[in-house]
Parts: structure tokens; sequence; C-alpha cells
């Protein structure tokens, strides 16, 4: 890949000279003008706009109505460098998709007050790249280098919102001394300008500074905690096509005893590039005594006949909504005895999780529910002493239980994290809620208070539950979740 002059982000013009290989390369006067002639006419009309933005639309309106007489100003983020001159792969900011249904680099969503009590509301994004400065092939970015982007013409007939050029932003957030909050934290630019007009306007201290754009964070997380329809079939898209990835990896199993876990990861994330944006999140592919780590994503073990292989996955669309499902599958195709007491016992306490979740129920009630079945058959395995009310209250089973038994799904795969407690932890289900049910047991490689034959072994089984208005709907339910029916589908998926 060739290196090139990068332009200014959105708080400045863009300056291109052209350089390859960290050196800067001449350009005659005849190949410079030539370049700005001969290109047709690629203007899309008569777009349709995409099928999300009634929803954006709305969604807008509710934080307009939150934050009366205040700016807003939501990025997308810009590209991030991976190494020297490469960038990691782009993922829009969650708050600013979910407001726009635009997933590019660089723009940013305001909303500026008006005089009627609500907000004037425009989408800053790159225009087309500019054929007469030479930004479209001298840029690093222009649309030689990186390929067509929508016109603002283009853009607004897609996302149904007003859009303007985002090298003029900077000069807008200066035009007036409205109070302005940001979503911090996805473009240092933009961060460090909104804390110049802070500062310029003598607004306050800093604490008082972060509590405006806390509140709009919390906001946001709060109204996107109850799904709309359109959001819950865009999770079942993504349901749909991580049990399909499920599925290859089964088949794809003699390969990945012959390799490694990373044959299990590179099997999966096919399906998700295919028929998604990405992996919602770092697949962990834990064969054997990695699963007992709950976040292994090195995914560089060895694939063993008699292993179990814990899988945590989810694909994530092209509009970014992700599954989250994990499965803990016998490599041989059946269980142990011993695999299977483990199990079963996890599968036992993932069902009474399922049971407790309901509209108007506390969201803490299936994680209690989970937790006394797996403390229960911690007591009668005598791993732990009871009774059973005394484990639970010194949260004694957490040495095997490790984490909690599930979060909100959405966007994000630990969706809403920072949304009200008194909604979200300490709140009620309410149906268009979607989150996970996930127990587990994991009994470390060397913790000498377990039996020495269940060391090594870890078990997690994880489903994605929508909150329905007559309880719920499990919505990965086409992958298999007891012992017996995991056994029946390995024999049906796994080659021999």
């Amino acid at each position: 890949m060739s290196e090139q002059q990068r332009p200014a982000g959105p708080t400045g013009a863009p300056v291109f000279s052209p350089r390859k290989n960290g050196q800067a390369q001449s350009v005659s006067d005849e190949l410079a003008a030539w370049m700005t002639t001969g290109w047709a006419d690629t203007e899309l009309r008569d777009l349709e706009p995409v099928e999300q933005a009634g929803h954006t639309a709305r969604r807008r309106a509710a934080l307009s109505a939150a934050f009366p007489g205040d700016r807003l100003v939501v990025p997308a983020g810009q590209l991030l460098t991976r190494s020297n001159d490469t960038e990691y792969p782009f993922r829009a900011a969650t708050a600013y998709a979910y407001l726009t249904g635009d997933t590019s680099d660089g723009g940013c969503l305001v909303f500026s007050p008006n005089t009627g009590g609500g907000h004037d509301v425009v989408l800053y994004l790159k225009p087309r790249s500019d054929r007469e400065n030479g930004e479209f092939w001298l840029g690093s970015y222009g649309e030689l280098w990186t390929g067509r982007r929508h016109s603002l013409g283009e853009a607004a007939d897609l996302l149904g919102a007003a859009t303007a050029d985002v090298t003029g932003l900077a000069d807008a957030l200066r035009a007036d001394a409205a109070t302005t909050r940001i979503v911090r934290g996805h473009d240092a630019a933009l961060d460090a300008l909104v804390d110049e007009l802070r500062a310029d306007a003598d607004d306050g201290s800093r604490a008082k500074s972060a509590q405006l754009d806390e509140d709009l964070a919390v906001t946001l997380a709060d109204h996107r905690l109850v799904k709309d329809e359109w959001e819950v079939a865009q999770l079942q898209l993504a349901v749909d096509a991580t049990t399909r990835g499920f599925e290859d990896v089964v088949r794809a199993l003699p390969q990945a005893k012959d390799t490694s876990e990373r044959f299990v990861e590179g099997t999966f994330f096919l399906r998700a590039r295919v028929e998604g944006n990405d992996v919602g999140y770092g697949t962990i592919a834990a064969s054997g005594a990695n699963a007992t780590t709950l976040h292994w994503t090195r995914n560089d073990g060895p694939v063993r006949e008699g292993d179990l292989l814990l899988l945590d996955a989810g694909v994530e669309t092209t509009t970014l909504y992700t599954a989250d499902v994990t499965r803990t599958l016998p490599v041989s195709g059946t269980f142990t005895d011993l695999q299977r007491k483990v199990y079963d016992l996890v599968y036992a306490a993932q069902e009474a999780g399922i049971a407790a979740v309901a509209p108007g129920r506390p969201f803490t009630d299936f994680h209690e529910a989970s937790q006394r079945v797996l403390a229960e058959g911690l007591v009668e395995w005598g791993l732990l002493e009871g009774p059973v009310e005394r484990v639970l209250e010194l949260g004694l089973q957490r040495r095997y239980t490790l984490h909690g038994t599930g979060h909100m799904l959405g966007m994000d795969v630990h969706d809403c994290a920072v949304s009200r407690q008194e909604l979200h932890l300490y709140g009620d289900l309410e149906p268009g809620m979607v989150l996970t049910v996930e127990p587990g047991l994991y009994f470390q490689p060397d913790d000498t208070t377990v039996p020495e034959e269940l060391r090594g072994i870890g078990v997690r089984i994880e489903d994605d539950v929508l909150v329905t208005e007559e309880g719920r709907t499990v919505m990965s339910a086409g992958l298999p979740r007891s012992s017996a029916d995991v056994e029946a589908w390995l024999a049906e998926h796994l080659p021999r």
C-alpha cells in the first residue's frame, strides 16, 4: 500500500501532497491538469431512503426533546492507526449509527437549538472527492484510493437528514455560544474543539462539563434499552447468521484438530464477513483448559479429541447489530460422563434463568435463578459447604461461576452499559428488551479445591432472549442446548 499525505479531520481543510514510501513525489503540471478532466457524472438520483430512516428520524426527535436549548454533537469517529500508515477496519460509533443509519467514517451529527424550541439537525459528512484540488487521487483517503463515497445529496436522500460538508463543522460549532454536549471518546479533534468552546464560554467547572456529556451518553443508552421491531429483526438476522456460523465450525472440526483454535475462529469469521459486517466482538474459541479462561481470545491452542470446545461468537450485521451465542461442544461428538455432568448442571441453570425472563420481572431475577441452581449443584457435589442460602449470601459459588448470567444485547455486545441503573440493572424487564442468558462453570486447571478430574473443564451455554408481551422468545433456539440434542446435532453435521 502506498503512503499518501493524510487529510485533516473535520476541524480543518485537507492538504494534499503526493507521497510514496514516506517520500514526497513530484507531480508535473500536465499530469495534475489531466487528472481534473475526463470524468463522467456518476451522481445517483431517485434514491430510496434506507429501511431504518423512519426509525432514525423518530430517535432523533426523541433525543431533541430530551435536551431543549442544548447543542448536541454525536461523532461517527475517525479511522484508527493499526501500524504506521495502515488502519483498523472502521466501525462507526454506536450512538451515531443508531441516530443516522450511516456507517461511514469522519461524520458528525449536530443538533443545533432553534427559536421554535427544537433543533435543526444536520449530518456533517465527507463529500465526494474534489477532482479540482487533487484530493481525489493525491489524498490517501481520496476516492481513487478507497472507493466512491456518497455525495451529500445522495446521503441526504438515503438517510433522510439534511447534510453538509464536514470541513465546515468547526466553523458551524463556533458560530454561537449554545451549551454543547458531545458523545465523547470517538473523535479527539471534536472533543478538543468542544473543550475549547466551553473554555471560551467560561461555562463552569470541569466537573460540570463532564456531567453535560455523561447525561447525553446515559440518555442515549436509556433510549436504546427497548428495541423497536426493526431492531429486533436485525438482531434475528444476526442470530440466524451466527447459527450458520456454528454449523460451519462443526463441519470444520477435522481441520481444526489438524491445526488449532485459529481454524475455528477463521471459519466463523468467514461467515460473519459473508453475511454481515464483521464479528460483533473478538471470537472466543477455547478448547480444553483454555475454556476456563473467561475471555480467551488468543485462540492458538490445540483442538484435541476428547476435549470440550467452548465457542463464544456473534455475527454483526451491516447495520451493526450483533448476536452473542455460546455453545460448549465435545470435539469427539459425544460427552464423557464427567463432561455431561458439568454440562447438564449448566444447562439446568440456563433453563431456570430463561424461565425467569418475562415483562415486569426485575432484571436481576434471571441471574439469581441461574446462580441458585449452580450453587445447589456445587453443594450437592461437595465442592461448597452448604446450606445453599449461605453460599449465595457470601457469593462462594463465584469461584467457579465467575461472571454475571447475562447482559443487554443490541448494537453493542454489552449494550446500553451506561444506562441508568434504575432502568437497567435495578429495573424491570420490558417487551422489546433483548438480553443474553449465559451461566457457566469453570474449574481452573490449577484449582486444588476441586477433584483432579474436574480441573480444566469449562462450560458455558449462552442464548439471546427477546422479552415479549407474553414472556420471552429464545432468538437463538435454532442451535441445540441440551446435551442429548447437542450430540444429535453433532452427529448430523460433524464429518465422519
